[in-house]
């Protein structure tokens, strides 16, 4: 079945740049067009707040020697990892164990702060589409401090345009919630169910309501999307899923896939070897010695950013650093997983850990083992604002990495008929 979407216009008539918010919701972008969507703020565009960054431990800011790398079972690399240890009382994000379960002693901002940020959205939500487009500043600021969980669901799918389409698009998720889909690709989406966050409080049972209204975010996007079912939708739909409910989810995830990361989820994953690559270069900027340590032993991108990028870091990161990196997200757009890419591989690859590996198997090891002080939020949200990244440095890496994607597209399709001809004689 074919769904005519409706998409919401913005006041200006005309689709905003990822770095003036990502409010307007017009659907696919080639790959050619995504330039906007990486401009990045310069490093002169500090956070407006100090509580998030100023109070930053003195042992986060010091690095370990990298001497004691968790192991896989204790690394956040993977939601479906073992955990040592089940709490029987759920965290305050609702995980009972796991790498991303959340002790009490964590850092807290105190309530009336917390309050006062809450008006402050509630005020914007009520005039949105004013400041997005003459205070949009304000926006990306207060998104950079952390939204506050109470209106965290709402904001999303405003800065996102989710509450547009789905006013747009009313019944359209009921409606093909009920129709059927091909067998083999609901049967693909249920052997995933269980993967997805299985200590999270929402996904504990079988069968229950959290993995059915998963089920079902799932089934309606693989029949909407272009590139069908994946199995990275999956962490990006159960997230959304533990801020709002299913038919949100839906429109959110819709979102992401089509307006943030164009492409990351085709058939040869063409967008996020690109993306690789640019992150790749950019690290020779950032830190000359991880670049030549990744250089030297000829790892591919694709090996250690692949599920960084694809499940927007929900598999990787503390579950404090994963919503604070997705409120950044939904308001200035895939630039963001490039600047949490390199502090990872800047920390992540420091010459004390680099010295611990001899060869590629190490090297990878350690990045699916990153220390845990260098994802916890408030040392991460600060390297990322802080890092030596202009915009015009990304935009210049993309142009020419999509230029060269090109050339050797042109090569191949050069070769192959020089090919042909002397197969015909």
């Amino acid at each position: 079945m074919s769904v005519d979407f409706k998409t919401y216009q913005s006041p200006t008539g005309k689709r905003n740049n990822y770095n003036e918010g990502c409010e307007e919701n017009s659907f696919p972008q080639q790959m050619e067009n995504r330039s906007d969507n990486l401009s990045l703020g310069t490093k002169t565009e500090e956070m407006e707040d100090t509580d998030s960054t100023s109070n930053i431990p003195k042992e986060q800011t010091e690095m370990s020697t990298g001497d004691d790398l968790p192991s896989d079972s204790e690394s956040i690399g993977s939601s479906i990892r073992a955990c040592s240890e089940v709490s029987s009382a759920p965290d305050k994000y609702g995980f009972i164990g796991g790498a991303q379960y959340t002790e009490d002693g964590e850092f807290k901002i105190p309530v009336e702060i917390v309050r006062r940020r809450e008006r402050k959205w509630l005020e914007m939500f009520n005039t949105w589409d004013k400041f997005m487009l003459k205070k949009y500043r304000k926006v990306r600021d207060r998104c950079r401090k952390g939204i506050p969980s109470s209106v965290r669901a709402r904001a999303w799918q405003h800065l996102c345009g989710a509450d547009k389409l789905m006013e747009a698009n009313k019944n359209v998720f009921d409606r093909l919630v009920n129709l059927p889909i091909d067998p083999r690709t609901e049967d693909d989406i249920r052997k995933d169910l269980h993967r997805q966050f299985p200590l999270h409080e929402m996904f504990l049972e079988k069968g229950g309501n959290g993995q059915e209204d998963l089920f079902r975010v799932l089934k309606v996007h693989a029949q909407v999307s272009p590139d069908g079912y994946c199995q990275a939708h999956a962490p990006l739909g159960a997230v959304l899923l533990m801020q709002m409910p299913a038919e949100a989810a839906f429109w959110c995830l819709r979102a992401i896939c089509d307006k943030y990361v164009p492409g990351y989820y085709s058939p040869g994953l063409e967008a996020i070897q690109i993306d690789g690559e640019i992150l790749f270069k950019l690290l020779k900027r950032i830190s000359p010695s991880a670049y030549r340590h990744i250089k030297k032993q000829k790892i591919e991108p694709v090996l250690y950013m692949t599920e960084w990028f694809m499940c927007l870091f929900s598999r990787t990161l503390p579950w404090s650093s994963v919503l604070r990196v997705w409120d950044i997200f939904f308001c200035e757009g895939v630039k963001v997983l490039f600047r949490v890419g390199l502090v990872l591989l800047k920390y992540g690859l420091r010459p004390q850990i680099t010295k611990q590996c001899p060869s590629m198997y190490e090297t990878v090891q350690a990045l699916r083992n990153i220390d845990h002080s260098i994802m916890v939020e408030h040392f991460l949200t600060f390297q990322m604002q802080n890092l030596n990244l202009t915009e015009e440095m990304l935009q210049k890496e993309h142009e020419k990495q999509m230029k060269k994607r090109l050339l050797e597209k042109q090569n191949v399709g050069f070769n192959f008929s020089e090919g042909g001809t002397r197969s015909a004689c």
